[in-house]
């Protein structure tokens, strides 16, 4: 099942077999109802998958309070309702931003946490809160930080679905609008960062390599009761790098424009993913830009030309 507001995602991207139901996060009697009904009608919920919340980092340092809000506030919410009535295992979407900027690189699990945006620190705050929360009550919980995930599944049929956000904040589908003609050029924030072309280099995961990697860690909660990986490909790829993937697959020039730098952008951000695949037996298979983009721009080309 399903649960959402549909804020940022769409409806109609939902197979129709799914049961979904549509409310807010933050409303834990809602929750609590859910759950409950679930149970009465022998079909209680096993464990919480939680991908909601804001991701954008630029606008957490605009709007920080929307962040603590919806992220950390709703979250604890959920947790509640979990400890209440519902299942006892939750995998948390965590992000890379928990370390801000890193003293080594690749990244560990082990490293400083450290945000350099209210984003980072409303997901950090909730791992805080898991970590409290199975050391008093028991609750399992995997927390899994997310490096840049992009991409579209692929199925027999071909792409089945992928990104559609509006507005779209991600560099990958702003890049492949370009190509579509949705918008006349790229951004690029900052061209001075320490890196080898002064942008910001980013480690990019495909979607269904993040899929497979919920599903293990939710496999692994049933003997183990706190995990916390991260989830990227160990290799980074700067902001120019990126669109110049992009000119390739797509054939189109995508003009850039440079701007400054946004508040609380770290320079790298590259997974160490070690863990991950020694414990969880994990493997990305995705693991080229040019192969990601390509699977990202074949279900742009389907959803914006259809």
């Amino acid at each position: 099942m399903i649960f959402d507001n549909f804020s940022h995602g769409r409806r109609e991207l939902l197979p129709p077999s799914v049961d979904f139901i549509e409310g807010e996060l933050g409303d834990r009697t809602m929750l609590e109802q859910i759950f409950t009904s679930a149970a009465h009608q022998n079909r209680p919920f096993d464990a919480v998958l939680h991908f909601a919340a804001l991701i954008e980092a630029g606008e957490s340092m605009i709007y920080p309070e929307r962040f603590f809000r919806n992220n950390t506030a709703s979250t604890l919410a959920l947790l509640e309702a979990m400890l209440a009535c519902g299942p006892r295992r939750i995998v948390f979407s965590s992000t890379a931003a928990v370390y801000g900027e890193p003293e080594a690189v690749p990244i560990l699990e082990d490293a400083r946490l450290k945000p350099t945006n209210a984003y980072g620190e409303s997901k950090l705050l909730v791992e805080q809160m898991l970590a409290w929360l199975n050391r008093i009550h028991g609750l399992r919980y995997a927390s899994l930080r997310y490096f840049n995930v992009t991409g579209a599944p692929e199925g027999p049929a071909g792409i089945v679905r992928g990104e559609a956000h509006e507005p779209e904040t991600h560099l990958i589908p702003l890049v492949l609008d370009v190509a579509l003609g949705r918008r006349a050029s790229i951004s690029i924030y900052g061209e001075d960062y320490p890196t080898s072309d002064g942008t910001c280099i980013r480690d990019y995961i495909h979607v269904s390599d993040l899929a497979e990697a919920h599903l293990l860690a939710l496999d692994a909660l049933d003997s183990a009761d706190r995990l916390i990986f991260n989830l990227g490909n160990g290799r980074g790829f700067s902001v120019r790098e990126v669109i110049e993937s992009a000119r390739r697959v797509t054939g189109h020039p995508i003009p850039a424009e440079i701007h400054p730098r946004r508040p609380g952008d770290p320079a790298v951000l590259v997974a160490s993913a070690e863990k991950a695949s020694r414990e969880l037996g994990w493997k990305p298979r995705y693991t080229q830009l040019d192969e990601i983009i390509r699977t990202a721009w074949a279900w742009h080309r389907k959803w914006y030309q259809a």
